[in-house]
């Protein structure tokens, strides 16, 4: 390795090096079609087809493996109706390990992708499958297309300061599925029940990875400034994404996060942060401060919880958190996830 080359760890690009390559390479400038291309914070690419817009989405699936066709349509329509559009075409590229790849195991891939896209209501429209060599497990990487009515179009870049910022359901909801999944064997071993290891797995179900409801629901009856869905690197690396996007500061309150039972017992297991690792289930909402309380209480309605946890505020402020103590300190963030820690462990 060159002297002074970085070493690249499995994860996100690192925002600053991703922000040089985005500027140099992914330029849009030449389609005045392109609503909304390559931009950090940004999930989704946007696109004029004249009386509505495109939507168009892709994701992989590369930590789990276990109804990983399920992941796979979930983490793509997250992103779809955090714009305000409805999830319509998905196609995905499936990988498949030399070694361990069966008729079964493709079979059940297909299977679980395809029954997952029948329930929301999406049409598979192809892709591509291969064994591939030099994997260990299955990959997918998915793509999605949706359609939402121009006026109708949400951005996670579209927060003000002054907006409330309000998260749903608790956080590391997806790792906690993960974890369970992956380190079941593991977790027994160490002493943990099997009615724990079940309820974790529960978790991709309930409160589950999917955040089409909710997001459908409040872009549909609130007037809403963004919306975002935090994924690899958790929470603070979803909240530093919107602010960076929206090019605001923040202040959270840690104490207003919602860390539930399971998934704080696994990262006392683990030494993990629940705030930093993968989370999609959750979903970040900016929205006018004085509009806030209702939506949260007609979220809570829709037996939906929800919490503000935050306000944005001008980017000469910065990213702040509050912590348990009341000290406002820099809210800290990695675009590593603390999932990965977890596979060191056997």
């Amino acid at each position: 390795m060159p002297r002074n080359e970085k070493k690249f760890t499995p994860g996100k690009l690192n925002h600053e090096f991703l922000e040089k390559l985005l500027l140099k390479h992914a330029s849009t400038s030449k389609n005045s079609r392109v609503i909304m291309g390559s931009k950090i914070g940004e999930d989704a690419a946007v696109i004029d087809m004249g009386d509505k817009y495109l939507v168009s989405k892709t994701d992989p699936i590369t930590f789990a493996t276990e109804r990983i066709g399920y992941y796979s349509v979930n983490i793509n329509v997250n992103d779809i109706v955090c714009t305000g559009a409805r999830p319509l075409w998905f196609q995905s590229t499936i990988l498949l390990p030399e070694k361990t790849a069966s008729e079964e195991l493709i079979e059940s891939i297909f299977k679980d992708i395809s029954d997952t896209c029948y329930q929301m209501g999406i049409s598979v429209v192809g892709g591509h499958t291969e064994i591939t060599a030099g994997l260990d497990r299955p990959i997918i990487v998915g793509s999605l297309l949706g359609e939402v009515e121009k006026e109708s179009l949400v951005l996670s870049s579209g927060a003000k300061p002054g907006d409330a910022l309000v998260l749903t359901k608790g956080v590391f909801i997806e790792g906690t599925s993960i974890i369970a999944r992956e380190k079941g064997a593991y977790l027994k071993k160490i002493g943990c029940t099997e009615e724990f290891v079940e309820k974790c797995k529960e978790y991709l179900f309930n409160p589950g990875i999917s955040v089409a409801k909710e997001a459908l629901l409040v872009s549909t009856n609130y007037s809403i400034s963004a919306m975002h869905d935090p994924t690899e690197g958790g929470l603070m690396c979803g909240i530093a994404e919107m602010a960076l996007a929206s090019n605001t500061g923040v202040e959270i309150e840690a104490a207003k996060i919602n860390v539930l039972p399971e998934p704080l017992e696994l990262s006392k297991i683990f030494e993990i942060d629940p705030k930093n690792t993968i989370s999609s289930g959750s979903l970040l909402i900016a929205i006018k401060e004085e509009d806030s309380e209702e939506m949260i209480k007609f979220l809570l309605k829709n037996k939906i919880n929800a919490e503000k946890i935050g306000v944005f505020s001008n980017k000469k402020n910065g990213l702040k958190i509050k912590d348990e103590q009341g000290k406002i300190v820099p809210l800290e963030y990695s675009e590593k996830d603390e999932i990965s820690k977890v596979f060191n462990f056997s």
